[in-house]
């Protein structure tokens, strides 16, 4: 089960891979573009397939993967691209001379007008986010089948426990352990609610979900209030006074909100002093964006501190320190994590849920949370990232708006090429960083619960 876990994670690593490039590759290809080369992975080609202009395959190494377009580069502002010249003496003008040439190279007689660099912008972008919104696309379809068919944990009108006593909760926000003499008696235990009852409308309203539980018990402490429950198949037509008493704020996810000072903020409300039962509840359809949104969200979240997460990740590689869940980790830490998703025992922690339903939700989840960080951490501006050459794109638009503003001539092509000393930074930075979490993914990787 372990093997298949990993397996599992692996094709669907390749399969997103190759529907990122097929991204790019589509648009190219609507918009003229010579593509010559499509391939999954990096290293020497273990298969490949010629089919019209195009190759077809795949190579050893299953991280990543390009598409080849003639005239990424265009030739040096002024230069006749079909005279052969000599190359510039600093080295980074070298680099410069020869991506130029490379990419001209490829330029066949009648390809003149099928390459990258003469694209309008807007086309040009089209092309480049091309392969991180076809991640962002099946992120959000594995989501969807999750959220809608399987669900979200969620707090549901089935009650699961009822207090004992009402205690006043003091400034810190913590409520006393147990209930003392002088504690009143909780509302829900004198009306009769019983753990396992299910609430069915309160002050005359239907009740679906916690939220209006929650919802019609604040504004009504003091209230005498009819509430309805089933309990065993049979309605109960109840009374129930809840009572005002001091409940610390929280937010939609259930953490505390902290005044300007830091401290908790304490509302008097209407409290009964029972629990709701978490369950997994379906969302509606119209609900996904919202949570894809939450997710795309807290991944840019990671990805803006990956430099300070770094620093943790290296504290935990090389000095035993604990690996934060939350942070970032390679394909390695990935694959043990669907292995051990596959082989342990997983449970969601609500009521019915099953163990081999949960692994694969589980495993479907991961395959989503990393198309969501590809689509995230691809728009980063900074070559070799598709965001790089978005921006390139972006810039050069922007600077024939401004002459075109100005009434001055065409500025033409902006040279990309001389982006080429900051994409070796870039990469040198992300090999390194690859280095040290598939390190720390090893020595010292993510646990499976925190």
């Amino acid at each position: 089960m372990y093997f298949l876990g990993v397996l599992f994670m692996a094709v669907g690593i390749s399969v997103s891979i190759a529907l990122h490039e097929a991204g790019h590759m589509f648009w190219a290809k609507k918009f003229g573009v010579k593509v010559t080369q499509y391939m999954v992975g990096f290293g020497p080609t273990i298969w490949s397939h010629h089919r019209g202009e195009t190759e077809y395959g795949l190579k050893a190494i299953p991280l990543g993967g390009f598409t080849r377009m003639i005239g990424m580069f265009p030739p040096k502002p002024g230069a006749d691209p079909s005279i052969l010249r000599s190359s510039s003496t600093g080295r980074f003008s070298q680099l410069m001379d020869q991506a130029r040439q490379e990419s001209m190279e490829e330029v066949k007689p009648g390809d003149e007008d099928r390459v990258f660099y003469k694209l309008s912008t807007p086309k040009k972008l089209v092309v480049m986010l091309g392969g991180p919104v076809m991640n962002l696309i099946i992120a959000a379809v594995l989501l969807l089948g999750i959220f809608t068919l399987y669900g979200i944990p969620g707090l549901t009108s089935r009650v699961s426990s009822v207090s004992q006593c009402v205690q006043t909760v003091p400034a810190n926000g913590t409520a006393p352990a147990a209930c003392s003499p002088s504690d009143p008696k909780a509302p829900a235990d004198v009306a009769g609610i019983r753990p396992g009852d299910q609430i069915v409308s309160m002050a005359g309203k239907s009740v679906n979900n916690w939220d209006d539980v929650r919802a019609l018990t604040r504004p009504n402490g003091g209230r005498t209030i009819p509430i309805v429950v089933q309990r065993a198949g049979k309605t109960l037509n109840l009374v129930v006074t809840p009572i005002l008493n001091n409940v610390p704020r929280v937010d939609s996810v259930g953490n505390l909100v902290l005044s300007p000072n830091g401290k908790p903020i304490i509302d008097r409300v209407g409290f009964l002093g029972l629990s709701g039962s978490e369950q997994m509840v379906k969302q509606p359809v119209t609900a996904v964006p919202a949570l894809v949104g939450n997710q795309v969200a807290a991944t840019a979240g990671v990805i803006v501190n990956i430099p300070q997460k770094m620093s943790g990740i290296a504290k935990a590689a090389f000095g035993g320190g604990a690996r934060d869940p939350n942070g970032p980790m390679s394909v390695v830490g990935v694959g043990r994590l669907a292995g051990e998703v596959a082989s342990g025992p997983v449970s969601s922690g609500v009521t019915g849920s099953s163990s081999g339903s949960s692994r694969l939700v589980l495993l479907i989840s991961l395959i989503a949370s990393l198309n969501i960080a590809l689509f995230v951490f691809n728009l980063i501006p900074l070559m070799p990232l598709d965001g790089g050459h978005a921006a390139g794109a972006l810039w050069e638009g922007t600077k024939r708006q401004v002459a075109k503003l100005r009434g001055r001539p065409n500025p033409g092509y902006v040279d990309v090429a001389k982006a080429l000393p900051v994409t070796y930074v870039v990469a040198i930075a992300l090999i390194g960083m690859s280095v040290l979490l598939m390190y720390a993914d090893v020595v010292n990787p993510v646990k499976l619960g925190g």
